[in-house]
């Protein structure tokens, strides 16, 4: 399996939380210090500050929306190394989006489990002991849900902005070339099947965050919700939070060109504040 390291500049998130401490890797980033990334294979991983690549952590599993998720070492740099910044590993999926959503769930989680099978092999451990919290943002959220083992293998999912529009909507050449050729094409499972899978308890994992954003259009949150609670024992939950479909997607380009003064505090502190709720709920 190739590796290969990437210097992604300045991490940006809080510096308190239980292994924090200076930024792993080195070279060349842009910044005060840099923030190395590794590639192993289709996974973009991210150590804890103050860790090594053996050592004890929790770890978060996590896919993203669409094409932003083809590199979630970018599209999401500040949000992950907001998290790995309060403790979590971070293990992030690379893929782009196809109509065969089932395969795609498949495929990211044997990538996951190989990872976390990898892991242990790393610390000399007998069995995989990984505390994992699965999340996900839009698209990301369905494959998390779609998963083979029902969500079982992990201590919860967070759902950022859960998206699971239809084929046309999401694409709307597909619908123009379905009406000018007289064909219709949808993603595999279905919206609709999707949440009739969900409710009949073929997601077997009940503890469930959803965090919904007052200014995204594009969230179905609370389809999910009704889904998830249709089945015994759930425990998930809805957060509102400040923010829009793309709060989560940020790689802090302008403050890494410009400097600190073209940042944007606000969404900088929605980021963070994202992290540790996501954090304070996970434990």
């Amino acid at each position: 399996m190739a590796k290969s390291g990437v210097a992604a500049g300045r991490g940006n998130g809080p510096n308190s939380g239980p292994n924090s401490g200076q930024n792993s890797g080195q070279g060349r980033g842009q910044g005060s210090s840099s923030t190395l990334w590794r590639q192993e294979g289709p996974l973009w991983c991210l150590e804890p500050a103050g860790t090594s690549g053996s050592g004890d952590a929790d770890l978060i599993e996590f896919i993203g929306g669409s094409y932003l998720a083809a590199t979630p070492q970018l599209s999401y740099r500040r949000l992950l190394e907001a998290l790995a910044g309060l403790g979590w590993r971070i293990h992030a999926w690379s893929y782009v989006p196809g109509f065969d959503h089932q395969g795609q769930a498949n495929q990211a989680w044997k990538s996951f489990r190989q990872a976390r099978h990898a892991l242990s092999r790393r610390r000399g451990d007998l069995e995989d002991r990984s505390r994992v919290l699965r999340l996900g943002h839009s698209l990301g959220c369905k494959l998390h849900l779609l998963a083979p083992d029902g969500g079982r293998n992990c201590q919860g999912l967070a759902a950022l902005s859960f998206n699971n529009f239809s084929a046309e909507r999401s694409v709307p050449l597909l619908a123009e070339m379905g009406q000018q050729f007289g064909f219709r094409s949808e993603f595999s499972p279905s919206p609709e099947e999707t949440l009739r899978q969900v409710a009949a308890g073929q997601y077997r994992q009940p503890r469930n965050l959803l965090v919904r954003f007052r200014r995204d259009d594009l969230d179905q949150s609370p389809r999910l919700i009704e889904a998830l609670g249709r089945r015994e024992q759930d425990a998930s939950e809805l957060m509102e939070l400040p923010g829009d479909h793309l709060t989560p997607a940020s790689a802090g380009l302008r403050r890494n060109l410009f400097g600190d003064w073209a940042d944007d505090p606000t969404r900088q502190h929605q980021i963070e504040q994202l992290a540790e709720r996501i954090t304070t709920w996970a434990l």
